[in-house]
């Protein structure tokens, strides 16, 4: 799909930083807002932006889109690591994840 927009010079000025293509900027803010609206996946927003999944972290991390980790997902990593961590004492050497 191709979509195209029309903006006041001065205002595309603004919104538009010096030397970026206008078409990529306004990909990336859309593509980004979709994402923290969960109307696209990690991997959708990846493949949309052609970016691998390290530079896709660095990509989000600029525009603040921060990892969403609940209560519950960190209480179950620490029953995972409660668990591991007990079963290296009990069998050193030896790991069941």
């Amino acid at each position: 799909m191709q979509v195209t927009v029309e903006l006041p010079d001065d205002l595309a000025r603004q919104m538009i930083p010096a030397g970026h293509d206008p078409a990529r900027v306004a990909l990336e803010d859309m593509a980004v807002e979709a994402y923290r609206a969960h109307r696209l996946t990690e991997h959708q927003l990846a493949s949309l932006l052609g970016l691998g999944r390290y530079e896709l972290d660095g990509f989000l991390k600029q525009r603040d889109v921060w990892f969403e980790y609940s209560t519950d997902d960190i209480q179950r990593e620490l029953e995972t690591g409660k668990r591991l961590w007990k079963q290296r004492e009990e069998e050193p050497g030896t790991f069941r994840g």
